[in-house]
C-alpha cells in the first residue's frame, strides 16, 4: 500500500489524496465518516480532501443525504494522468530550447582511456542510421565488434582506415599516410560522426607525457565539420587509387607540389 501512496505522488496527488483514493477504491460509495476510518486520517481532513478530489474530477459525490463518495475507474485516472504528462513533456522539450536565445551545443572534453571507449561505443550503440569513422587499426579492433553489430542493425558504415587496415564489412578506404600524419600531429587521431548528430575527435594514442583526451560535442555545426574532414579523406583516398601516375606527374613524390602550395614548404600538419 505505501508503494501505491508513493507512486500515486509522483502523479501528483499529496498523501492525504492517494490515501483517500485508495480508501474510496476498497469501499464506495462512501461517506466522508467511512473514508476516514478506511484512510486512517482526520476526519475534517477526509472532508477537505474529498472536496479537493472532487474538483479535479477524480472522484464524484451523491446528492443524498448523507452525502457519499465514488471515486473514477483507476483505469480513467491513469489514461487521464498520462495524457497529461505526455502533453507537459511535448510542451517542454518543444519550449525549454527556446529559454536561452542562440542556445549552441557544447564542446565537452573526455578524458581517459575506459571513458573515451564508453563514449564511443555508446555513440555506436545509438547510431540509427550512419556511422562515418576514421581510425587507426588498432584502436579498430577494440570497436569492431560493436561496429559490426551496428553494421548488422542495417547501419551505412564508411571508414578510414590507416595502419594496413583490415576490415570485412561496410566500405573502408585505406590511407597510405599513416607515419607521417602521426608525427605531425603526436599521436594517433580518431575521427567519429553518427547520424550527423553527433561526433568525437582527438587523439586516442598520444605521444609520451601528453593526457589521452577527445571532444565530443552535439553541436551541429563541428559534427558537419568533422564529417566533412573525413568525406574530403575519402574523396582524396579514392583519387589517388584511381589515378596514382597522374597525381605523381602533377604533383610529384606524395603529393610534394600541391602540398607546398597549400601549406607553403613548411613540415607542419601534412595530414594528407
Amino acid at each position: 500500500m505505501d508503494e501505491l501512496i508513493e507512486n500515486l505522488k509522483e502523479i501528483g496527488l499529496n498523501s492525504y489524496e492517494a490515501k483517500v483514493y485508495l480508501a474510496l477504491l476498497k469501499k464506495y460509495p462512501a461517506t466522508g465518516y467511512e473514508v476516514s476510518k478506511l484512510a486512517d486520517i482526520p476526519q475534517s481532513r477526509a472532508y477537505d480532501t474529498l472536496k479537493a478530489l472532487e474538483l479535479a474530477h477524480i472522484v464524484m459525490s451523491s446528492n443524498t443525504k448523507p452525502v457519499t463518495y465514488t471515486p473514477i475507474k483507476p483505469k480513467e485516472l491513469t489514461k487521464r494522468y498520462k495524457r497529461k504528462i505526455t502533453s507537459t513533456l511535448d510542451f517542454l522539450e518543444k519550449k525549454l530550447p527556446n529559454v536561452k536565445d542562440n542556445y549552441t551545443e557544447p564542446v565537452l572534453c573526455v578524458n581517459g582511456t575506459s571513458t573515451i571507449h564508453k563514449k564511443i561505443i555508446e555513440l555506436i550503440n545509438n547510431a540509427e542510421k550512419e556511422i562515418f569513422l576514421e581510425i587507426w587499426s588498432q584502436d579498430f579492433k577494440y570497436f569492431e565488434p560493436y561496429l559490426f553489430e551496428a553494421y548488422n542493425r542495417g547501419l551505412d558504415i564508411k571508414i578510414v582506415g590507416y595502419d594496413n587496415f583490415n576490415c570485412n564489412f561496410g566500405t573502408v578506404f585505406r590511407h597510405n599516410g599513416g607515419r607521417e600524419i602521426e608525427h605531425s600531429l603526436g599521436g594517433k587521431m580518431i575521427f567519429l560522426t553518427t547520424d550527423n548528430s553527433e561526433g568525437i575527435f582527438g587523439k586516442l594514442n598520444p605521444s609520451k607525457n601528453q593526457d589521452t583526451n577527445v571532444l565530443w560535442t552535439k553541436n551541429e555545426d563541428i559534427v558537419f565539420l568533422i564529417k566533412e574532414f573525413i568525406i574530403h579523406d575519402m574523396y582524396l583516398i579514392d583519387i589517388a587509387e584511381q589515378f596514382p601516375e597522374q597525381l605523381k606527374y602533377f604533383y610529384g613524390q606524395n603529393w610534394k607540389k600541391l602540398k607546398d602550395k597549400v601549406l607553403g614548404g613548411t613540415d607542419f600538419y601534412r595530414v594528407h
